[in-house]
Order: structure tokens, then C-alpha cells, then sequence
């Protein structure tokens, strides 16, 4: 009896084995890139400063020269803010895909960076807002107040698959939402130059509000990072779920509200950064599979590797001046996220 019992009880151990290496090695690896792209960024630039001189500045900060001035009022905050977007951005990626159970869900489709732009066109028409930290806290509002708007439409209209009625009233309200954002811009020459540099999307002057976006960033991480189970239970179906003892209607509330914080938080920083969340979360599943105790703590790092990577890169690429971020994460993200759609099979969320 005990014998014929000793193959069978093996491989139940196997897997638990295999998913905690392979998810502890994928964490490992991305830890060590994302150390060394942080190096790099800030290293890297108009002017180069070599490890051995970052050392030694960050070891006698109170120090004084030009390489000084750079690292510490231009290079350190932008690579610091670089890395909450990242991390926000590719957060709130996964969680929104596992959300809806749309592997192409994003601020974007959802409507989210439109109702931050809405807001920050009104403050400047009405309110006289031009500075980065007034467009932080309307973009925040806006986008706060836009997610709401889509969840109650959503959950209305189509409530035998909640999912499916978040994405369609998300991408119903983007169209609205850009509409009346347009209209308002082609109206006021002034309003367009102010936009302008918002909706770009570059980290290029954004460092002085990090230190408005650190606590809403760094609160909404570690408030993401503990939903994996939830959303695994999540994507099981709503009538699961529900079997083994989940409220789903609360733990979708919760979730999506962790999400939106962050998504509001990155867009709010810098402008609408496309692909940073959707190649993200698509990269951790394929690195992990699609546990999301793994999968998400992989996409916030993945995310911010592709993100201050894309920054780093957008400074050297050109003699003279540099590339908006928003432009070098689509140059990396449009052909990537065509290869994956090929591969479809493979990142369902």
C-alpha cells in the first residue's frame, strides 16, 4: 500500500516547484535588467557621466560641479518618475486585461486618457491653469471621474457580462470624450500650444512633480501587488468566483479602482504613453504564464524596464535634442504587439 502510493504523491509536488522557479528566476532577471537600464539612465545622456563618477556623487552629495547639478536636479528625479510611470502603467496593464478579459484593454480603450486630456483642456480654457502640477491634479480628477463614469455605464448596460459592458462604455466615452476635446482645442490656438506639450508624452521637465505623483504611485503598487489571487479566482468566471466565496462585484470595484489610481497617476506625470501597460502585462504572462501572483509583480517591473529604457534610448538616438518617450515606446511596441497578436493563443489574460 504505501508503495504504490510513493508515484503518485511526486508529481502533486512538481508543479508547485516548477512555477515558484521559473516565476523567482523571471523576477530575478528583470530586477537585474531594470538595475542596470536605472544605471543607464542615469548615465547615459547630452552628457555622459560614467558609474565610477555616480558613485562617488551619490557617495558625497554634498559635493559640487556641473556632473553634480545633472545627476541630482535632472537625472535621478527623471529616472526616479521613469520608474513609478513604469511601474504604474505596467500594474495597472495587467490588472486591467484580467479585469475585462480583453488581452488589448488599456487607458486608452477604457477612456481614461481621455478624460484626463477633457479635464486639463477645461482648466486651461477656464481656470487658467498653465503649469505641470495644475495639469497633474486636473488630469488626476479627470481621469478619477472618467473610470467612474465608464464602471456605472458598464455595469447598467450590460450586466450578464460585466466585462464586456466596461469595454464597450469605455470605448463609447473615449469617442465622446475626444470629441469634445478636439472641438475645444481647434477653437483656441492658446489652448492647443498648452496641450501640446502635456499630450506628447515625454518625462522631458516632468521631474519636479515627482514628488506629487510618489505617494499616489507608491500607495497604488502596494495596493496592486496583493491582488494576484483575487484576479486569478477573477478569471475563473463570475459564477466561480462567487462558489468559492468571492464577492465578485466588490473584488472587480476594488481592483478596477486600484488600476485607475495608478493609470491616472502615470498619465497625469507625463502625458499619454502608449504600449507601456499592454506589452507589459503580455510580457510577464509569457515569461510566467498566466498566475497572476507571478505575472503582475513581473509586469510592474517589466514595465518600468520599457519605459526608462525608451527614455534612455530617446536621448542618445539624436545628435542634437532627444526623442519624446511616448515616440520610442510605440516604435518598440507596435511591432511587438503585432507579433503578439499573431501569437494570440499565447496571452490570454
Amino acid at each position: 500500500m504505501t508503495q504504490s502510493a510513493l508515484p503518485v504523491a511526486a508529481p502533486a509536488t512538481r508543479p508547485p516547484r516548477t512555477r515558484f522557479s521559473r516565476g523567482s528566476v523571471a523576477l530575478v532577471s528583470a530586477g537585474l535588467i531594470l538595475a542596470a537600464v536605472t544605471v543607464a539612465s542615469v548615465g547615459l545622456g547630452a552628457r555622459d557621466i560614467s558609474a565610477l563618477d555616480i558613485v562617488r556623487i551619490l557617495l558625497h552629495p554634498g559635493s559640487s560641479g556641473y556632473d553634480h547639478d545633472v545627476l541630482w536636479t535632472e537625472r535621478i528625479p527623471r529616472t526616479l518618475l521613469g520608474l513609478l510611470v513604469g511601474a504604474a502603467l505596467g500594474a495597472s496593464g495587467l490588472v486591467m486585461q484580467a479585469l475585462t478579459l480583453n488581452p488589448l484593454a488599456d487607458p486608452g480603450i477604457l477612456g481614461i486618457q481621455q478624460g484626463a486630456a477633457l479635464f486639463v483642456v477645461v482648466g486651461i480654457l477656464f481656470l487658467d491653469v498653465s503649469d505641470a502640477s495644475g495639469f497633474f491634479w486636473l488630469a488626476l480628477v479627470g481621469s478619477a471621474v472618467t473610470a467612474a463614469l465608464v464602471y456605472l455605464i458598464g455595469t447598467r448596460t450590460n450586466s450578464g457580462n460585466s466585462a464586456v459592458g466596461l469595454v464597450l462604455a469605455g470605448v463609447a466615452t473615449a469617442a465622446v470624450l475626444a470629441s469634445v476635446v478636439t472641438l475645444f482645442v481647434v477653437r483656441d490656438e492658446a489652448v492647443y500650444s498648452s496641450l501640446r506639450f502635456w499630450s506628447v508624452g515625454q518625462l522631458t521637465g516632468r521631474s519636479q512633480i515627482l514628488g506629487e505623483i510618489a505617494p499616489f504611485a507608491i500607495v497604488g503598487l502596494l495596493l496592486a501587488l496583493p491582488l494576484g489571487r483575487t484576479l486569478n479566482v477573477l478569471g475563473l468566471g463570475e459564477e466561480t468566483a462567487r462558489g468559492l466565496g468571492v464577492r465578485v462585484e466588490r473584488a472587480q470595484l476594488a481592483s478596477a479602482a486600484v488600476a485607475v489610481m495608478l493609470c491616472a497617476c502615470a498619465t497625469a506625470a507625463v502625458g499619454p504613453v502608449g504600449f507601456v501597460g499592454l506589452v507589459a502585462a503580455h510580457v510577464a504572462r509569457l515569461l510566467v504564464g498566466t498566475d497572476h501572483r507571478w505575472s503582475l509583480p513581473l509586469s510592474v517591473v517589466c514595465g518600468a524596464v520599457l519605459l526608462v529604457g525608451a527614455d534612455t534610448a530617446g536621448r542618445l538616438v539624436l545628435d542634437h535634442g532627444e526623442v519624446q518617450v511616448s515616440v520610442m515606446t510605440a516604435l518598440v511596441g507596435t511591432p511587438f504587439f503585432v507579433w503578439l497578436a499573431r501569437r494570440r493563443g499565447t496571452v490570454q489574460p
